[in-house]
């Protein structure tokens, strides 16, 4: 009965906010002008260049700020994006040209100069968006070699036109007009715009594709293509060593079967003498139960993640809509992990489901949440476009309260009801057998090394370019390769842990439960120890802002990582161990 009260309304409240996404991320109109109207033109946010996450807004720097400036209207995803346009400085008209017309005047005081040194230092950068196409400005430039400090106060738009479509837009500074700001000095500034257009027989339809073609060199291409042959070498060489310790296994079970004599006079050693606890329960099943829930929810958001990409959702400078994605789907799949992680937590004998279902939910959103916390009262701090709106916030909980929780309970009350067990192909003896001595790197934490090591090796130079894009500048769109990777790093990931599941089961360690999860998602740990690197050899980031954004975030996604990829390791672990128990005669 609660669960045909929950399905309705979370249905209904899911698609008002997939449609509220669609018409907040689509209020552009539809790209075609006549001589004189005026085209949209914005401009975003204010940053230095070397710190991504670290942008405020263009009107916070003592620009003229227009009587007629207003925000623009953002999706979820923008916002989250740290997006904040609000209208040009001065009007942009279809086919009207400006040569070099006065915007505005201002007197710069001491305070204002300073500012504007201090972020001319720090290589600020501005961003704008004309007809939905961004563009990128320099505030000024440094004279290193006399110390002398130049604001720009002209900018040249070259806009390119096919018919009545905006096609592309590019822009520069003259060095010629400048103000200089060396001194601390009231300073009178004239700021100037010029805009020419060019026609141009480059269709509509492609015209985001040259922002593109820089991570579509030659040598970009063939790097990729090495990347995914290493991985598929990798897989083709783990798939062959694991075929033949499956083949030796199963030889030897079909020569204990048979021969009942020889089994009944040998000594049971290695896998064989543990098939009584074997299937003995983990300790900590309902955390155990709540970490595979969770990683199978992140392992689906991933996959539809990878749909949406390939489809071609996630094109270069699309405002805000991985994030937007990202948001909806991870509601949209809490009921995921609710039925899997109930499911399983009651198939192993779990009674107290509430507490189980209650720790699913918490156990990936919890430390999200508290990093949110600190990271946005840091940017509340910095005054910085990363600081989320009270509106947006709100949002958020509304989607966590009317979306995620109640699928959350609608799939562990799913799972609670499906009266599944757990299958084993041997009785667990009542008590424990004791544990031999193991070597130093048959322990856990060596394990997790070698586990996480080749996979992180396969996906390091991917990784590279995901990191440049996300904390960078570069864009990312070889997505086709990316989830050739991705599947690689799954069958890399299960075929390793098997691996060494069968070397800790002939260690008569009957202990890999865990064991197998946390090898598994040992390539989390990696990708978060990539992340200092990455930092401090690879990237000019500096400063308390952009160092806790960047640390703080990959702090969560690897520990997302971490579950997804930890119950892949399992769930090939429990695959494997079925099939070299179920093959041999257990009393």
């Amino acid at each position: 009965m609660m669960a045909e009260k929950i399905l309705p309304v979370t249905l209904f409240v899911s698609v008002l906010l997939v449609l509220s996404v669609d018409q907040a991320s689509s209020d552009e109109p539809d790209h075609r002008y006549r001589q004189g109207d005026q085209v949209p033109f914005y401009v975003n946010k204010v940053g230095p260049f070397h710190n991504p996450s670290e942008t405020y807004r263009y009107f916070d720097l003592p620009y003229c700020l227009p009587d007629s400036a207003k925000e623009k209207r953002l999706s979820l995803g923008e916002v989250l994006n740290g997006d904040r346009l609000v209208s040009g400085p001065f009007p942009i008209e279809f086919l009207r040209e400006r040569k070099s017309v006065p915007v505005c005047k201002k007197k710069l005081s001491k305070e204002d100069v300073a500012k504007f040194r201090a972020v001319v230092h720090e290589d600020y950068y501005y961003q704008m968006y004309f007809d939905d196409l961004p563009n990128w400005v320099f505030l000024g430039m440094v004279d290193k070699r006399q110390q002398r400090y130049y604001l720009f106060n002209h900018i040249h738009l070259n806009i390119y036109y096919n018919k009545d479509r905006v096609i592309e837009i590019t822009s520069h500074t003259h060095t010629n007009a400048v103000v200089e700001l060396t001194e601390d000095k009231e300073v009178d500034v004239e700021f100037l715009s010029t805009v020419e257009w060019n026609e141009t027989d480059f269709p509509f339809e492609k015209r985001m594709t040259k922002y593109s073609q820089s991570s579509s060199l030659p040598r970009h291409l063939e790097i990729h293509r090495n990347s995914v042959i290493n991985s598929c070498m990798a897989v083709l060489l783990l798939a062959g060593f694991l075929a033949a310790i499956l083949r030796i296994l199963n030889n030897d079970s079909v020569k204990y079967a048979n021969d009942e004599e020889l089994a009944a006079d040998q000594e049971e050693t290695g896998w064989k003498c543990i098939h009584g606890d074997v299937f003995r329960y983990p300790k900590h099943k309902s955390l155990f139960a709540a970490c595979l829930g969770s990683g199978t929810q992140l392992l689906t958001l991933t996959v539809f993640i990878f749909i949406l990409a390939l489809v071609g959702v996630f094109y270069p400078y699309n405002r805000g809509a991985l994030l937007t994605a990202l948001v909806v789907l991870y509601a949209l799949t809490s009921g995921i992990a609710g039925y899997t992680a109930t499911s399983f937590y009651c198939q192993l004998g779990g009674t107290n489901w509430v507490r189980n279902l209650l720790l699913t939910g918490c156990l990936f959103c919890g430390p999200l949440f508290l990093t949110f916390c600190f990271l946005n009262a840091v940017a509340v701090a910095y005054t910085a476009t990363a600081a989320l709106p009270l509106g947006t916030i709100v949002v958020i909980a509304l989607i966590w309260t009317l979306v995620s929780s109640p699928l959350l309970v609608l799939g562990g009350i799913i799972g609670k009801n499906s009266k599944a067990e757990f299958q084993a192909p041997c009785r667990t003896a009542e008590y424990p057998r004791e544990i031999p001595p193991l070597r130093w790197y048959r322990q856990t934490i060596p394990q997790m090394a070698i586990a996480g090591f080749l996979p992180f090796i396969l996906i390091q130079t991917e990784l590279y370019y995901i990191f440049a894009s996300v904390w960078g500048h570069r864009i990312y769109t070889f997505y086709s390769f990316l989830f050739i990777i991705f599947i690689t790093l799954l069958i890399v990931t299960a075929l390793i842990t098997a691996t060494l599941t069968h070397l800790q089961l002939a260690a008569e360690d009957h202990r890999w439960w865990w064991r197998s999860f946390l090898c598994g998602g040992s390539t989390g740990l990696f990708i978060y120890a990539y992340c200092f690197y990455y930092y401090y050899a690879l990237s000019d980031m500096s400063g308390f802002m952009q160092t806790s954004f960047i640390f703080g975030y990959m702090a969560c996604i690897s520990f997302g990582c971490f579950l997804m990829l930890g119950t892949v390791g399992y769930l090939a672990a429990l695959r494997f161990v079925r099939h070299v128990y179920g093959s041999i005669k257990c009393e």
